[in-house]
């Protein structure tokens, strides 16, 4: 908390009774209720974030709360709402600015009017809200409502917010000046002048004379020097976008751009937003705009009304656009906002999640994807915290020139850049093969192609081709047997129709498709979205053909009162039923299960021509540390040789696991603590615990130390629940031997899924011992099926848009992608030597952060998805949908 926007928190807290502000008798706190205490101004800048309140000079605000709810109406978290120490009062200006995080972004939805952000409340020391503000809306229309949720205070709940009708400009607050809010350079503990009537037009309206240039409206900073400012300036059409919601256009000074701009020099280009004009203009018009500067969410624009448009006779040199790198951080890119370009180096598909919702793509410059950085540093670490520097300066938004929604709106407009010939898959480059302008908007700069790009217009309009680096199956592996982990993405023969109470996401045609909520399926809607997803998933394992699957998010069938492994049967039986032999087996549950399981579980199939179980399955009943998530499921496999004959001496033991989600969590260090771990990382550390321990009491009745760890630990490679392993004696194989990773989140490229094998000490192994785990591997692959392809090929998206792009094929069959690892060399029983000696190679030229792992692979070779519990597309708008996924944080 802070009282003025100079100080930090800590700083606050120290000095807040020792304020300069001079004063007045004290005032008691129930004066809220005699006299005009309201809020004065919201500030939810990047670098500015506080409430202020106008009040009688001092007026004693002691233990007042001062906070902040999200778009939804609950309290995020408890920073942001504060107490006010003791002895704070109202200065002799009549405001106090109270520091507290407030959430950005402005969304349009069904909880309050119009585009509409988060709301400011102030509650007095007796309790009763003194104030309730919301940022944007519509004024006198519906508010956002207080919901209740663990933070949020009693006083606030139920109770409707004031739509302010007023957004803030890029690094600017919104202020109550008269009766009107409006958007102006923050005055923390300082109220508006009076005379100010709230008309935001600079200095009395005043409009420099003749014609301003283009950059001298843009400026060299972040901001134009001259917001608010009203200016004619001309300028050649380069981009239009009469429809999709942009509602505006772009403008470049005549003759700029080519090859021989100068560093850091003004932009010559411009954002025109004028809705009355959109329609009346064409590229390449040479035009003269009249209107008034502003920044909207971090883009420098002139609003531009009806009269305020003329078309220029003279001719206009040809605008040319820059070709060149696309270069890294602001501060480059500053030069070059609102102009045309054509990037000359190919850029890297980093995310595709947004693409099937607003039609983005999020692109990478430099070298390979956006690393998650917890999966190659050690959470909360410098090293950590400057890759993710490094991620965000290293992003850039290719863009569809509009801002509709296509899963609420425009579902009979193909999407753009995706398509069934043509995939679009993250690790991908992006070559661009037409000019773009570049843009900046919620908090991302992005490529805009020249006009609106729909699956209709590609031909013409798109910018970009993609390379295809799809796969129609694994890497060869070698080995005699071989593992691998697969997410079955919710799979649930137990269809919603087949239950009450459900609720649904329907496609555009209101045909239910997925299981939303109300009971406790969680997968298909009916047979004929069951069978989707069956196609799918079958034919990504029959491809696979591993020798041994571990399955997470399979049916728990015995809590719709069937068999425990009725699922995994059915499953089995459309695998050979697909393979057209019978193929596949599944591992029985055992006669002992856990009494309070999940409705999904672990589970391991087989191919009995490679395999033979040994002894029977066990499942870890650890109710302490199980309780949140998947019981571990054990069983031993013995390889058959060529004749069929079973090689018991090689017994093996693998573990299938599903650890708690990052999504939610609760009790002593399960909050997310903001080092990239997520919530629940406590209880992710006692499940590897745990584990480690049942992987040993199975190691002992196996009477072998060929000990496999599979399946989905919600845990990037270097963090806190795999240094436990690493700890015990485990290696992460595919970070070993790979530089693949398993999922995508958030832009970023991790490993939340990992095959960990054992490995004996140096001195044992010196020992003549037989060769362990990790030495028994042949090769690993991450087949790259999954996460790097975009949402809107899943089953559970079938029909959102009238692209059709569901395949029967292996794409999309999950969230997760495969991690397949071959064992046991037939020409060396000890291994594979030239394996062995790649490993040791990758130890020596990259590791860093632990004894091999995923950071020696990457650098010596040189990502709701399920982190929550149900499938369905985040509720908000445009930023909600960039900052949230469907089953995430």
């Amino acid at each position: 908390m802070k009282v003025t926007t100079t100080l930090s928190s800590a700083a606050a807290l120290s000095l807040v009774a020792g304020l300069a502000l001079p004063l007045a008798p004290a005032v008691a706190a129930d004066a809220a209720a005699d006299s005009d205490i309201r809020i004065s101004e919201i500030a939810y800048t990047l670098e500015t974030d506080f409430i202020e309140v106008a009040a009688d000079p001092g007026t004693d605000i002691s233990g007042w709360t001062f906070g902040s709810v999200t778009r939804g109406g609950s309290v995020q978290a408890q920073e942001n709402t504060v107490t006010v120490p003791e002895d704070t009062t109202v200065g002799d200006s009549g405001a106090v600015a109270i520091d507290v995080p407030i959430t950005n972004s402005v969304k349009a939805g069904s909880a309050a009017d119009g585009e509409y952000g988060s709301s400011a409340f102030v509650i007095d020391d007796d309790g009763e809200l003194v104030d309730f503000q919301q940022i944007g809306g519509v004024v006198d229309g519906k508010g956002v409502t207080g919901t209740k949720n663990t933070f949020t205070p009693a006083p606030v709940i139920g109770q409707e917010a004031q739509p302010t009708g007023a957004t803030a400009a890029g690094g600017q607050s919104i202020q109550l000046t008269g009766d009107a809010w409006k958007s102006a350079a923050p005055t923390p503990n300082a109220l508006p002048d009076s005379s100010d009537d709230g008309d935001d037009d600079g200095d009395d309206g005043e409009t420099p004379e003749g014609v301003t240039p283009i950059a001298d409206i843009q400026g060299t900073g972040d901001a134009s020097p001259i917001q608010g400012k009203t200016v004619t300036t001309c300028g050649v059409v380069t981009a239009a976008y009469p429809e999709g919601g942009l509602n505006g256009y772009y403008i470049q000074t005549p003759g700029t751009g080519g090859a021989d701009r100068a560093d850091g020099a003004a932009s010559d280009g411009i954002f025109v937003y004028s809705p009355d004009t959109v329609a009346d203009i064409s590229i390449d018009d040479h035009v003269e705009v009249t209107g008034t500067v502003s920044e909207n969410y971090g883009q420098t624009q002139i609003s531009v009304s009806a009269s305020g448009l003329k078309t220029v006779d003279e001719p206009a040199e040809a605008v040319k656009p820059v070709e060149d790198a696309f270069p890294a951080g602001d501060e480059k890119r500053e030069s070059l906002e609102g102009m045309l370009l054509q990037p000359s180096e190919s850029l890297t598909v980093a995310d595709n999640y947004n693409t099937n919702t607003y039609g983005e793509v999020v692109l990478a410059t430099g070298e390979g994807t956006l690393d998650q950085p917890t999966d190659v540093h050690r959470p909360g670490t410098p090293e950590a915290k400057a890759l993710e520097a490094e991620n965000l300066d290293r992003e850039v938004v290719l863009d569809d020139g509009a801002t509709v929604n296509f899963l609420k709106a425009d579902k009979d407009i193909p999407l753009p850049y995706l398509s069934k010939e043509d995939p679009v898959r993250v690790g991908a480059q992006a070559n661009f093969t037409s000019p773009v302008v570049l843009g900046f908007d919620h908090e991302k700069w992005r490529f805009q192609p020249t006009t609106r790009l729909t699956g209709d217009n590609a031909e013409a309009v798109q910018p970009t081709t993609f390379t295809d680096t799809r796969t129609e199956a694994p890497e060869a592996v070698g080995g005699q047997v071989s593992l691998a982990s697969f997410n079955v993405l919710n799979y649930f023969t137990t269809t919603g129709d087949q239950l009450s109470g459900c609720q649904y996401y329907d496609d555009r045609e209101g045909n239910h498709i997925t299981v939303r909520g109300g009971c406790d399926a969680r997968g298909a809607a009916n047979a004929e979205s069951l069978k989707r997803q069956e196609t799918k998933i079958v034919t990504a394992i029959n491809k696979l053909d591993a020798s041994v699957v571990s399955l997470m998010e399979i049916e728990n069938s015995a809590a719709f009162g069937k068999d425990r492994d009725d699922a995994l049967a059915t499953l089995v039986k459309r695998l050979n039923e697909a393979a057209g032999t019978e193929k596949w087996d599944f591992v029985d549950s055992p006669a002992a299960v856990p009494s309070d399981e999940d409705v999904i579980r672990t589970a391991l199939i087989y191919q009995p021509a490679e395999v033979a179980p040994q002894n029977e399955s066990t499942i870890l009943d650890d109710q302490d540390a199980f309780s949140n998530a998947r019981e571990p499921l054990s069983q031993a496999f013995a390889p058959k040789d060529d004749s069929g004959e079973v090689e018991k001496d090689k017994t093996f033991v693998t573990i299938s696991n599903h650890f708690k989600s990052k999504g939610s969590g609760s009790g002593p260090g399960n909050e997310d603590s903001g080092d990239g771990q997520g919530a629940s990382n406590a209880d992710r550390v006692k499940q590897a615990e745990s584990l480690v321990g049942f992987a040993g009491d199975q190691q002992e009745a196996a009477n072998s130390d060929l000990v496999y760890l599979l399946g989905d630990f919600n845990s990037y490679t270097q963090e806190d629940p795999m240094q436990v392993f690493y700890e015990a004696g485990y290696k992460d194989i595919a970070a070993e031997k790979t530089d693949e990773s398993t999922y995508v989140f958030g832009s970023r490229t991790g490993s939340l899924d990992h095959v960990l094998a054992l490995d004996a000490s140096d001195e044992a192994h010196g020992a003549g011992t037989d060769a362990t785990a990790f030495d028994s591997v042949t090769g690993a692959d991450v087949w790259n099926i999954n996460s790097v392809e975009s949402l809107a090929l899943e089953y559970s998206r079938f029909n959102y848009n009238v692209s059709d792009l569901f395949a029967p094929d292996q794409f999309r069959a999950s969230d997760h992608d495969p991690v397949v690892v071959g064992l046991f060399d037939s020409a060396d029983e000890g291994g594979d030597d030239d394996a062995a000696d790649a490993a040791e190679n990758a130890d020596a030229d990259g590791s860093s952060d632990h004894p091999g792992g995923k950071n020696a692979g990457k650098n010596g070779g040189e990502n709701g998805n399920h982190w929550g519990s149900r499938d369905g597309d985040h509720p908000g708008g445009k930023n909600a949908g960039k900052n949230g996924r469907h089953n995430g944080w």
